[in-house]
């Protein structure tokens, strides 16, 4: 099982204004936020739901290549909702939420790309 992830971005104060917004209507907020000073390396913010803080951004060279991260989304109108505002935090379109069937018949999806290109998706696995 799988505790905690994250991405290394170019731009910590733009990454972590998108994705508190990106984040928002899967549930996620920022819960923690450490400086270099306490991490004795560089900046880290954690985002998670029900306290848990299980995605984190770090400030620095961005990883190459790119990463893709899917968060769970609970039906289709969330992961719609994602995307809406995950476009609006100025993330690019990587894939309209849809199906995608190839996948399994109720694999429902949105893709959109963070500042640093990352590959960030909703996905809601019910019919």
């Amino acid at each position: 099982m799988i505790d905690h992830t994250g991405v290394v971005v170019s731009d910590f104060e733009k990454s972590k204004r998108f994705y508190q917004q990106a984040l928002a209507p899967i549930g996620y907020a920022m819960l923690r936020e450490f400086p270099a000073a306490v991490t004795g390396h560089t900046d880290v913010a954690g985002f998670g739901a029900n306290g848990v803080a299980d995605f984190w951004i770090s400030r620095g060279t961005p990883n190459v290549p790119v990463v893709h991260i899917a968060f769970r989304a609970a039906d289709r109108a969330t992961v719609d909702a994602f995307h809406r505002a995950a476009i609006a935090a100025g993330g690019k379109d990587n894939g309209a939420p849809g199906l995608r069937p190839h996948y399994h018949p109720n694999y429902y999806a949105a893709f959109v790309l963070d500042p640093d290109g990352h590959n960030i998706e909703a996905v809601c696995h019910e019919g």
